[in-house]
């Protein structure tokens, strides 16, 4: 089995071995990582007796030696410089344990071949394992062959030994990845000389570790990193949001921790980081801290203490409290005192209170006012100590609860009625506190009449789903006279007991149709009317049914019939009383209506000459609960508040969208009735193409305008967006709308003096409909040339405004038909700003010199000459509405008239003005420069994105090349090529002409 050993002399023998043993023995450490040994041969002080193969013919010698430190060791020795047979030396099973790898440490010596002068001397040996679940091998198992060993290295000397010179090698091996309950090592050399000093085997753990306020535990890597769990230290937690995450920490394959832990933990509230991270300690009393994390205790706030150490928040004093919203480190507070010196003001059925405010506050900034209305019989009699709060007649302005202000308004009560009202002061901690809020309170007496209850309130008609209802004309004492009624009712049982509804009567009748109602159920309704001097209370309850199905039909039939008798009996005196009606509606005042020539003429009434413009609002419009209307989103800001999209559900009608003003908080009267004027005027318009008024809501806050809504909003934008995308007869019908609705206006003597593309709404079904009433006044009608005669200074939209309008502040709805003219040419152009950049001072001198604007590109000639003639400087010749509806109906009744364009470098205007040619690429440095001067700015990243960077590349686009770029809209697409081709025209040789 293999070569012999050669030879030694016992001399020089022993003295390699002394030389071997006397070799100094160096461990290697880490720092700042643990190891865990399995083996370790220096350690050993009795046999090791480790299996040699082959047995028979063993080589390797284990001995005995002293190491640096005179400890004894066990080393072995082999020589077989003269034999290239394998010699085999394998170590007792070796326990894994939990490690994945290991680390074999082999320190040893080499003799140098050169000295031996052997020619199979080597210089080298190999290290192989066998994993095995147990300790399973004999001196013929496993077989001593690379396979089933496994190879980790051939382990070559750094350092030779030589004469003179005695210095060992330290080798350290990995092995991985291992699996099974242990292995063995084994060595093999194949003509060596060479001594085994030390065999270390371990692996590598990160230590126990504490750091951030988390504990990590002893940790072995498995892999390149290993991610270790951690818990929080006693009193940490985890911050807010990541308590499903414990702290983790990587621990590196060299058994050192990575970097900093994740998710890190905190000290919870109460508790402050102490001299180190790895500790919380209590807060001391009179100290707490609010929140979990890196922040310290503090001392506790005014009028508050803690009772233990550890606290998170601070306990209020007696008599003293924390709001819920207050945060912890707020000052504890207390209710304020009652309110001051409380004056009211009686006028009508109405009284004004106002009071000071209380002498302490509470320490507090958020204080509010309540009032509460009791009733104490009438001022001849008063019920004492028999008072009654106040029923949902009495009504408050600005609000009941949560005033700031110490001012309010309480109308609606009775006359000669004894009332006691109380103020409150109240805060944050107020509903803390165990004892009612401070008040003060004052006891008033009212004198003047209201209308008394209403009384014979009768059901006249029912059907399945209305009620016809009268009653009788209450009898006031006084001058006052009953402005209207107010009617409310509901359901008696069932769904909806109890759920006022409301509708308003005019004084002119005592009757009134409910409709929209369920079938088959039974009703109570109440009625009130109101005078001068306010609300009376409501008369007693009635109680009415509609009818079931099938119910009635046969009064029906019945009522038709005896209707149609009457009427033919009475005809002649309709017909009289007609004839009588239309002599005396024309000798009543401008709030009157009047009937001419077979038609229903509507005069429309200017709501400033109303003393009272509360009595226009209450005419014009109608009122909505507030209920009824559900704000979705605001879509815009207008001069008096914020423009919004909602909900309109009135019982009995189908739901719809609106649009919804509102008038925006802290308003004064001034501008509360500017605000409503507008309503009273749109109030008094029904036309398909003039915005449609749904209602206001002036008894709730804010007070509201409410109209229809039109999905596609401004015209002048929605052209903008839309630019090239309709056909001229689709433009022509736009604009034969807004001339339809002015057309309504001028009948009515209505003046808009503000008519512009911006001021024009546009519906999903393309319909334009005249809006923004805000500027218009009444024609007064005492003159031959009807006119509005606006006050110095007022702003008027220059580009848009008739120059007599201008000059002298004269509108009429000949300075109308101007501003129609300028909206043409704004649909023509789809929403290009008239006159361009040029400013208004340029525009007022522009059109004194007689300029005009010029048609826009492909504008039919035809619509030209209409705008030209709204442009005339005269405006007795100026063609009315009426004439412009006519002409835009023979144009659309005559498409070919269409279609008749000016030729192109043809224009009626003056060259100042004649802007129809955009400017060509021959007065650009740059593509970038050319699209902003025709305006095309938007698409300047996808010309450069597809390689159009040059002027000269541009100048050979076409419609192809357009659309590869993006420009998809047939009226970019025409105003870019415009511009290209007059370059191509200015940059063409001359031609000779014979």
């Amino acid at each position: 089995m293999g070569g012999q050993r050669a030879p030694v002399a016992p001399g020089r023998a022993s003295s390699c071995r002394l030389l071997v043993l006397l070799l100094p023995l160096l461990l290697l450490t880490r720092c700042g990582a643990e190891e865990e040994v399995l083996v370790n041969t220096k350690l050993e002080t009795s046999d090791l007796r480790w299996t040699n193969h082959p047995a028979e013919d063993s080589q390797w010698e284990e001995l005995s030696g002293v190491d640096d430190e005179s400890n004894s060791v066990r080393t072995y020795e082999i020589c077989t410089r003269n034999s290239p047979s394998s010699y085999w030396l394998r170590t007792r099973w070796i326990p894994r344990g939990a490690a994945t790898t290991l680390y074999v440490e082999i320190r040893f010596t080499m003799v140098e071949c050169a000295s031996l002068n052997s020619r199979h001397c080597k210089e080298t040996f190999n290290l192989y394992y066998y994993l095995s679940d147990s300790d399973e091998a004999t001196p013929t198992h496993p077989s001593w062959m690379e396979n089933p060993y496994t190879k980790v290295s051939t382990v070559a000397a750094d350092h030779l030994m030589t004469r003179g010179e005695r210095r060992s090698n330290v080798k350290v091996l990995r092995l991985e990845p291992l699996k099974g309950a242990g292995l063995y090592l084994a060595f093999r050399s194949e003509g060596a000389c060479m001594a085994l000093l030390s065999v270390r085997v371990f692996y590598r753990k990160c230590p126990p570790l504490q750091r951030a306020f988390a504990s990590f535990p002893e940790t072995v890597p498995h892999s390149l990193v290993e991610q270790a769990q951690g818990v929080c230290v006693e009193n940490a937690v985890t911050p807010p949001g990541e308590q499903s995450r414990p702290p983790s920490m990587l621990c590196g394959e060299d058994g050192q921790w990575v970097g900093q832990p994740t998710s890190s933990c905190a000290c919870r509230p109460g508790y402050e980081a102490g001299e180190t991270d790895v500790r919380c300690r209590a807060c001391p009393s009179g100290q707490f801290k609010a929140g979990s994390g890196p922040g310290v205790c503090g001392p506790c706030p005014d009028r508050s203490n803690t009772l233990i150490p550890g606290s998170a928040y601070c306990l209020c004093h007696h008599g003293y409290h924390r709001a819920d919203s207050d945060p912890p480190h707020a000052a504890c507070t207390r209710p304020p005192s009652s309110p001051r010196s409380i004056v009211s003001q009686i006028n009508d059925s109405s009284v004004t209170l106002e009071w000071s405010e209380p002498l302490d506050r509470g320490g507090r900034v958020d204080l509010v006012y309540r009032v509460l209305c009791s009733i104490c019989g009438t001022a001849s009699k008063a019920l004492v100590g028999s008072c009654s709060p106040c029923d949902d007649s009495v009504l408050y302005r600005p609000a009941q609860r949560g005033l700031t202000q110490r001012r309010v308004t309480v109308w609606g009560l009775r006359p000669q009625t004894k009332y006691t009202f109380t103020v409150q002061s109240l805060s944050g901690v107020s509903a803390l506190s165990q004892s009612e809020p401070a008040s003060d309170r004052v006891n008033v007496t009212t004198s003047r009449d209201v209308p008394p209850p209403v009384s014979g309130l009768k059901r006249v008609a029912a059907s399945e789903s209305s009620l016809s209802l009268e009653w009788n004309v209450p009898v006031l004492q006084n001058q006052f006279i009953v402005l209207d009624y107010q009617l409310r009712y509901s359901p008696k049982e069932g769904e909806g007991a109890g759920q006022w509804q409301w509708q308003y009567v005019s004084s002119r009748s005592s009757s009134v149709v409910v409709s929209g109602l369920q079938r088959a159920v039974r009703y109570q309704v109440q009625v009130r009317a109101r005078s001068q001097a306010g609300y009376g209370s409501f008369g007693p309850e009635g109680s009415f049914n509609t009818l079931p199905d099938g119910v009635g039909s046969h009064l029906v039939v019945t009522a038709v019939l005896v209707s149609m008798g009457i009427l033919m009996l009475i005809a002649t005196a309709i017909l009289a009383l007609y004839c009588y009606r239309r002599v005396k509606d024309s000798e009543q005042s401008d709030k009157s209506r009047h009937y001419q020539m077979g038609q229903t003429m509507k005069v429309y009434i200017d709501p400033f000459t109303y003393e009272d413009p509360n009595e226009a609002v209450r005419e014009f419009t109608k009122e909505i609960e507030a209920s009824f209307v559900k704000i979705e989103e605001v879509i815009g800001a207008g001069e008096f508040g914020e423009v919004c999209r909602g909900r309109l559900r009135v019982p009995g009608r189908k739901e719809n969208y609106v649009a919804i003003k509102t008038l925006k908080g802290g308003y004064t009267d001034k501008q509360r009735r500017d605000f409503l004027s507008e309503a009273s005027i749109m109030g008094q318009f029904q036309h398909p193409n003039i915005i449609h008024l749904e209602g206001v809501i002036t008894t709730s806050c804010p007070v509201m305008i409410l109209t229809e809504f039109m999905e596609n909003g401004a015209l002048d934008s929605f052209l903008r967006v839309n630019d090239g995308q309709f056909t001229t007869i689709q433009l022509v019908g736009m604009l034969r709308g807004i001339a339809a609705g002015m057309k309504y206006l001028s009948v009515m003597s209505f003046v808009h003096r503000d008519l512009a593309a911006r001021n024009i709404l546009v519906n999903s079904n393309l319909v334009c409909k005249v809006s923004d009433f805000g500027l218009s006044r009444f024609l007064t009608e005492n003159s031959s040339d009807p006119t509005y005669t606006s006050s110095l200074g007022g702003k008027i939209p220059i580009r848009w405004t008739a120059p007599e309008a201008i000059a002298y502040r004269k509108f009429t709805s000949a300075s109308d038909g101007w501003s129609y003219g300028i909206v043409m040419w704004e649909v023509m152009s789809y929403g290009e700003r008239p006159y361009w950049d040029m400013s208004n001072q340029d525009v007022i001198n522009a059109i004194e010199q007689d300029y005009r604007l010029p048609p826009p590109p492909e504008c039919p000639s035809s619509l030209h000459s209409l705008m030209l003639d709204c442009w005339q400087k005269e405006r007795a010749n100026r063609p009315r509405f009426c004439d412009v509806v006519s002409a835009l109906d023979r144009l659309i009744r005559n498409p070919a008239s269409l279609k008749v364009t000016l030729p192109e470098g043809r224009s009626v205007s003056q060259p100042l003005l004649d802007q129809r040619v955009p400017p060509s690429l021959s007065s650009c440095g740059s593509v970038s420069e050319w699209l902003r001067a025709i305006k095309m700015e938007r698409y300047e990243p996808s010309f450069i994105q597809s390689g159009f960077t040059s002027l000269e590349v541009v100048s050979q686009l076409n419609t192809d090349d357009l659309l590869r770029v993006g420009v998809t809209l047939a009226g970019h697409q025409k105003k870019i090529l415009s511009s290209i081709q007059t370059f191509r025209v200015h940059k063409a040789p001359p031609t000779l002409l014979y």
